[in-house]
């Protein structure tokens, strides 16, 4: 299977259109036609349709798109293994949700990788779903998730206990004595789809039904400059904004007669790579 072909499909399911595809890739738009037919020649299956001026992917396509990107992930690794060269003796490849790499692994492995320069780091950032796919597949050989997995040959490990916090600027001390349930809808919060464990859909439940938020995101991280200087609220999970409070840019609320649940997270390993593990045993 060409994963040029593999690699221009991946890009039109993202950018809908073969004429901006064909621009990303710097290729002409017929080149982008016939490889999107040769794969579904291939395939024996269709993977878009137009509804109107629309393209989508068909159902076999969404199917196909997750495989379609680990068959290119796991050609991009092999090949940089046997590229690899004697210039580092090992390399790790670590996979971890947006959220867990900014409250707990950014710095950690940053100082990991000043001590240890002889080793080689691949972050890859994805959702806890594909991380666990990347763990059976081999293309990462630690995931840090939100998700347990018990599946055979994979380990699991609790990695951290996360409490959020509402936060807002440490100027605004409007409800700096706490704040109840029925007073939320009146403040100005800015949204985060949490995905993990329902805390997203848990604090949308926490407003009226149909509720307008001024800004909705989906990583946590972006909410808060909106949060500075500013009269806005939101839940963020404490590490994340630690150091914030700590300095003074940004003040807890405390939360009357109700409270959020804690997020647990994982960390995710196959039994082979245990030995990496130990070696990081200070990220666990």
């Amino acid at each position: 299977m060409n994963t040029e072909n593999l690699k221009t499909f991946i890009a039109l399911s993202k950018y809908k259109n073969f004429t901006k595809t064909a621009e990303m890739l710097f290729v002409a738009q017929s080149t982008v036609t016939n490889r999107i037919a040769e794969l579904e020649k291939e395939l024996g299956r269709r993977l878009f349709e137009r509804e109107r001026k629309n393209l989508c992917l068909t159902n076999e396509g969404i199917c196909f798109l997750d495989y379609a990107k680990r068959i290119v992930e796991l050609e991009t690794l092999a090949v940089e293994k046997i590229n690899s060269g004697d210039r580092y003796k090992s390399k790790i490849n670590i996979g971890s949700t947006n959220t867990i790499y900014d409250c707990h692994l950014k710095s950690r492995l940053k100082s990991f990788a000043l001590s240890n320069p002889d080793t080689a780091l691949k972050i890859t950032i994805a959702h806890s779903n594909s991380l666990i796919e990347m763990i059976n597949d081999g293309a990462v050989d630690l995931a840090f998730t939100f998700i347990e997995c018990n599946k055979k040959d994979i380990q699991c490990l609790p990695f951290c206990n996360d409490e959020m916090a509402l936060v807002t600027d440490a100027q605004n001390t409007e409800f700096s004595d706490g704040i109840k349930p029925e007073n939320l809808s009146d403040i100005n919060y800015l949204y985060c789809n949490f995905t993990f464990q329902g805390i997203g859909e848990y604090i949308r439940e926490l407003f009226p039904k149909h509720h307008r938020f001024s800004i909705e995101i989906d990583r946590s991280a972006n909410i808060i400059p909106y949060l500075h200087n500013t009269d806005s609220y939101s839940f963020l999970p404490k590490e994340l904004v630690k150091a914030e409070i700590e300095n003074g840019a940004l003040a807890e609320i405390p939360l009357i007669d109700f409270e959020i649940p804690q997020v647990r997270s994982f960390v995710v390993y196959s039994k082979k790579s245990k030995p990496i593990i130990e070696r990081i045993c200070n990220l666990t």
